[in-house]
């Protein structure tokens, strides 16, 4: 496997987000709304301020990113991991822990002291992973009508 870095308006970038999107609309849970898509403007994804990144398993098999966000009320330096993902086909195999290892190491070398995320309660697997990676709960920080929790990591920096 291989992690590359792309723009998110690049063809791979734009079909990965593309098929994540497709896939978490037909996932929605219905009672909550239609799923909202909005695609990342590429110039939050770009060094100092972001990255956006591609796992390739052959082919292109997933995607997610980070951006800078507000510090937190305590001042700390935050980014947000945004559009994670991985083809059905291409879980179970550790590419979303090495993707969040990537993600993790970059928004460190970024000056990151924060790193936060939110999901949807019936993403079970990523709640999982999250969790074994030491992010907790936390109070939402944003207003994306796709979450229902939102978690934060220390990255002891």
């Amino acid at each position: 496997m291989d992690i590359r870095e792309a723009r998110t308006d690049s063809p791979e970038a734009h079909r990965l987000l593309t098929d994540y999107f497709t896939w978490r609309a037909s996932e929605f849970p219905p009672a909550q709304g239609a799923y909202t898509i909005t695609y990342p403007d590429p110039s939050a994804f770009i060094a100092p301020d972001g990255a956006f990144l591609i796992a390739v398993d052959e082919e292109p098999v997933g995607c997610g990113g980070i951006r800078r966000i507000a510090p937190d009320d305590a001042g700390r330096v935050r980014f947000e991991v945004k559009h994670l993902w991985l083809a059905p086909s291409s879980r179970g195999r550790g590419l979303a822990t090495a993707m969040m290892d990537e993600l993790e190491s970059r928004a460190r070398s970024f000056g990151a002291e924060m790193m936060v995320l939110d999901t949807h309660h019936t993403l079970t697997g990523a709640a999982r992973l999250y969790a074994a990676r030491s992010y907790v709960p936390v109070e939402a920080y944003n207003e994306n009508p796709n979450a229902t929790v939102w978690y934060a990591k220390d990255l002891g920096v």
